[in-house]
């Protein structure tokens, strides 16, 4: 989204407040081309000869936008087998899936085994029961490396105290489960965190990887997870993946010269191939001052985009329905019947009640991790590709909050609970 001759336009010159008259608000629009130009950044960035760039798809799991990454060439990362399940019914091939989920059962890997993924496995009771049901089987572990990093403590996870991944000191337990089951380590991977400011930080972790990796001797890839930083604000920092690409690179290709072989290098970058693709739109329903503070109250709220709520995330917002007015502070809310703030004491040209505002940043853990909270629905998806508009997820309505409800569960004119008298 960019302002050109006095008008916010999506790609192709399409108008943004276009769009919103179409679709209706709340509505969350995604653009193709900058999903693209981050893809090639990454796949441009490497200067080896095997780099594969898996999609982490819990970020956005709309069909269209598998489809998308599965034609641009990239491979899946899916964290449950539910997402394995849409991204085979979006034409990934399963040997083109990573299958890296966190506290799951057995059964759950094996339904991906069965369907032929790539297993990742982040803990040894896994490993020692999936090793005993299937000797001889590849597998790739998830090692925690023990470094804090990420832009947030719940989006951190590689530190000591993390759920996530089996701890380098256990090393020695896992090669005796390795030895004792017949299973085959094909990969190692691991995942310190999203948001990460220093990539020193990441590099130290690669070596610590790269350490792990001397104990196993059939490894076919290392996966370095992702984390790489995306501008919020304008003159944010984020990461420099062209030059994070060299020194990486240079590491990797000296490994595998101690190795003995050529490995693939993994990323399985999220946020950073789908956030700057999404803006979201709301509508102003009404402007509401207060002794300090000047609300602007939009038909949205953290049903729909619940990170700044949950995780203080920023999302800049512009006023596109007024873009050259005269600029005010407000503070701006949602309709929801708990404190879901968007966001305090925001400078924006002047709102006024019937105004489009748009939310940049919003293509990564917006819509997925949306609700039905307060029974509102859950808004429409729009996706510009090739200078057209497409609806790739119809808005929801009374029929899909009924659904799974059996409304003919309690006999009709009885109690649903017995008189306790």
């Amino acid at each position: 989204m960019n302002l050109q001759d006095g008008q916010y336009v999506f790609s192709g010159g399409i108008p943004v407040t276009e769009i919103a008259a179409r679709y209706g608000t709340p509505v969350y629009v995604y653009e193709a081309d900058l999903m693209h130009r981050q893809y090639r950044r990454l796949c441009d960035a490497f200067s080896i000869p095997n780099a594969r760039i898996c999609y982490a798809c819990k970020a956005n799991t709309n069909l269209q936008i598998l489809r998308l990454f599965h034609h641009w060439g990239a491979g899946l990362d899916c964290v449950s087998i539910q997402e394995v399940q849409l991204g085979i019914k979006a034409g990934f091939p399963p040997h083109d899936i990573l299958f890296t989920p966190n506290c799951v059962s057995l059964e759950e890997y094996e339904k991906a085994y069965t369907i032929g993924t790539l297993i990742n496995i982040d803990n040894i009771s896994i490993l020692e029961q999936f090793g005993q049901a299937h000797p001889g089987a590849k597998v790739c572990i998830r090692i925690n490396p023990h470094i804090m990093a990420g832009g947030n403590s719940k989006i951190s996870t590689g530190h000591i105290d993390s759920k996530f991944g089996i701890s380098i000191h256990q090393l020695p337990h896992v090669l005796r489960v390795v030895e004792s089951t017949g299973i085959r380590i094909a990969g190692l991977h691991m995942h310190t965190g999203s948001d990460i400011l220093d990539v020193e930080v990441f590099l130290n972790a690669c070596d610590i990887l790269f350490g792990v990796a001397a104990s196993f001797p059939d490894l076919e890839y290392i996966d370095f997870g992702s984390g790489f930083k995306v501008p919020y604000k304008v003159d944010d920092v984020s990461t420099d993946v062209e030059e994070f690409g060299q020194e990486i690179s240079k590491r990797f290709t000296r490994f595998c010269a101690s190795y003995g072989r050529e490995l693939t290098l993994m990323f399985e970058p999220g946020k950073f191939l789908v956030s700057e693709s999404g803006t979201f739109l709301v509508r102003t329903n009404v402007i509401k001052t207060t002794v300090s503070t000047v609300f602007a109250g939009v038909d949205s709220g953290l049903n729909h985009l619940i990170r700044p709520m949950f995780y203080n995330a920023w999302h800049s917002i512009e006023n596109v329905s007024n873009p050259e007015g005269r600029s005010r502070i407000y503070t701006i809310v949602g309709y929801i019947c708990e404190t879901d703030t968007f966001a305090v004491d925001r400078k924006l040209t002047e709102v006024h009640e019937g105004d489009i505002l748009a939310f940049r940043n919003a293509g990564a853990y917006c819509y997925s991790m949306a609700s039905n909270y307060n029974s509102r629905y859950r808004p429409p998806e729009v996706l510009i590709w090739e200078g057209r508009d497409y609806l790739i997820r119809r808005r929801e309505e009374l029929a899909d909050l009924l659904a799974l409800q059996q409304q003919d569960a309690l006999p009709f004119g009885e109690p649903a609970v017995a008189d306790p008298s």
